[in-house]
C-alpha cells in the first residue's frame, strides 16, 4: 500500500492512496504518519478505518514525514560507480571499505514532490541532485541481526539528498553543513510498504535534469545492503519508528560530468524509483 501526508482546506491529515492511484482515503484515528508508523501491523487496505476519498488532484501532498524527529542517517558511496566519480572529483583513489560511510542530514522541514528546492545561491555554486532510496523503520530496532532487518522496515520512499558540493569541500571534506541546508531533503511522494516488494528489492533509480537522464542505477548495486545497514546501525544506537535512513545514491550526479553539471535557478529535478512513483522539484 501506499501511504501519504496531505493538506485537504487546511488541515494536514494522512491517508492511504487508491491502488489506482486517483483518489486518497483519509485515515481516521491515525495523527501524523509516525503515529501511522508505529500502530501500523499491516492491516489490509478493507480493514483500515477511513472516510470518504478525495480525488488526488484535490489535495496537496506533504512529504510522508514533513517533519522527522531526527536527522536523516545517510549512506555514502554505497554504489561502486558514483564512489568512482566521486573519487575522480576529488582528485583522489577509491578504495572500498569494510564498513559504509555514515552522516547525518539536518532536516527541519522536508520538501513535498511539487515543491521548490531553495538555491542558496549566497552559500553555493555547485548544488547538485541525489536520486535515493529511503528506508523507513518500522518499528524499534535494537540489536537486530541481519537475517530479522525485514521485520523492522517499514516501507520506503524517495529522497533527493541535495548537496553544496563547495560547502563539502570548503569546510574540510565533511558532509553535515553542505547537505543539510533548509530545503535539501525532498521526500515522495508517498511511503509504499515493505510488502510490496519483498526482501531485497532490486529497484530502478533514476533522475532527470529538465528532462535530460543523468542517472540511471538499480538498488541490486548496493556495496551494503539494507540487511546490513539496518543490522549495523541497530547494534550502536536504537533506531525508532519513523526514522528514515537514506542508502545513496547511483552514478550520474552532477559532479560526475565533464565539466558538471550543476543545478541552477529554474531548473527542474525528478527522482524516479521503480515501483514507488517520481519526486518532482524546482530549483528557486
Amino acid at each position: 500500500m501506499k501511504f501519504a501526508t496531505f493538506l485537504f482546506h487546511g488541515r494536514e491529515a494522512v491517508g492511504v492512496i487508491s491502488p489506482d492511484e486517483q483518489q486518497i482515503y483519509p485515515l481516521t484515528g491515525v495523527p501524523d504518519m509516525i503515529g501511522l508508523i508505529s500502530a501500523y501491523r499491516g492491516e489490509s487496505f478493507d480493514a483500515l478505518s477511513k472516510d470518504l476519498p478525495l480525488p488526488l488532484t484535490e489535495v496537496k501532498l506533504l512529504a510522508p514525514i514533513p517533519h522527522p524527529r531526527h536527522d536523516l542517517i545517510c549512506v555514502g558511496m554505497n554504489y561502486l560507480e558514483h564512489a568512482l566519480e566521486s573519487a575522480r572529483f576529488k582528485r583522489i583513489e577509491f578504495k572500498k571499505s569494510p564498513n559504509p560511510l555514515y552522516f547525518s542530514k539536518r532536516v527541519g522541514r522536508c520538501p513535498a514532490t511539487g515543491e521548490d528546492i531553495p538555491a542558496h545561491t549566497d552559500l553555493t555554486q555547485e548544488l547538485d541532485y541525489e536520486a535515493e532510496l529511503a528506508v523507513v523503520i518500522g518499528k524499534r530496532c535494537d540489536r537486530v541481526s541481519p537475517q530479522d532487518v525485514w521485520d523492522y522496515v517499514f516501507g520506503y520512499t524517495i529522497l533527493n539528498d541535495v548537496s553544496a558540493r563547495d560547502l563539502q569541500r570548503g569546510h574540510g571534506g565533511q558532509y553535515y553543513f553542505g547537505k543539510s541546508l533548509d530545503g535539501f531533503a525532498p521526500m515522495g511522494p508517498w511511503i509504499v510498504t515493505a510488502d510490496e516488494f519483498g526482501p531485497n528489492p532490486h529497484l530502478a533509480v533514476r533522475s532527470r535534469v529538465n528532462g535530460e537522464l543523468r542517472q540511471n542505477g538499480n538498488t541490486r548495486e548496493f556495496l551494503y545492503d539494507i540487511p546490513f545497514l539496518v543490522s549495523q546501525l541497530s547494534s550502536g544506537f536504537v533506531l525508532e519508528p519513523g526514522d528514515i535512513i537514506a542508502t545513496g545514491t547511483p552514478s550520474g550526479v552532477g559532479m560526475g560530468f565533464q565539466p558538471p553539471k550543476f543545478l541552477s535557478p529554474g531548473d527542474v529535478v525528478e527522482c524516479e524509483i521503480e515501483g514507488i512513483g517520481k519526486l518532482v522539484n524546482t530549483i528557486r
